[in-house]
């Protein structure tokens, strides 16, 4: 299995709390490769792949934020339309469910990304294989 981790921050929906986890990750030389966030009123949930995932959750965890680590894929899909319909149809068809994506485009790897979330990794990794889909390794995102 080829599973990525990402760094989850649940904060408080107000002006200047995304700016704290910000300064934080670049003053310890951590550099964001995706980031999606997801609102809930009061609260939020900040998502992101970085460069150095230990080193991100420690100094997040110890700027006392509210850090979880998960495990993702990093799908390699086609950037044309039509592209998450492929990943889409052969999870569903193969009764594997997605939690949630967030995806990004690559100017110099010329690629998207889909960062997945998946009720099953394993079965997932196996059913995008056999489809030809290839999977991003933490080495390749921290190149990107």
């Amino acid at each position: 299995m080829v599973a990525i981790k990402q760094i989850s921050i649940f904060m408080e929906n107000k002006p200047g709390r995304l700016v704290r986890a910000a300064k934080t990750l670049s003053d310890a030389n951590v550099n964001m490769r995706a980031l999606t966030i997801a609102e809930a009123g009061d609260f939020g949930v900040v998502r992101m792949v970085v460069d150095d995932t230990e080193k991100g959750y420690r100094v997040l965890r110890d700027a006392g934020f509210t850090v979880s680590e998960t495990d993702v894929l990093a799908v390699e899909i086609k950037d044309t339309p039509g592209g998450l319909y492929e990943i889409a149809k052969t999870l569903g068809e193969n009764n594997v469910n997605m939690d949630y994506a967030y995806a990004f485009v690559t100017a110099k790897a010329k690629q998207a990304m889909l960062i997945l979330r998946v009720d099953d990794l394993k079965r997932a990794t196996q059913v995008l294989t056999a489809a030809g889909v290839r999977m991003a390794t933490r080495e390749e995102i921290q190149r990107i």
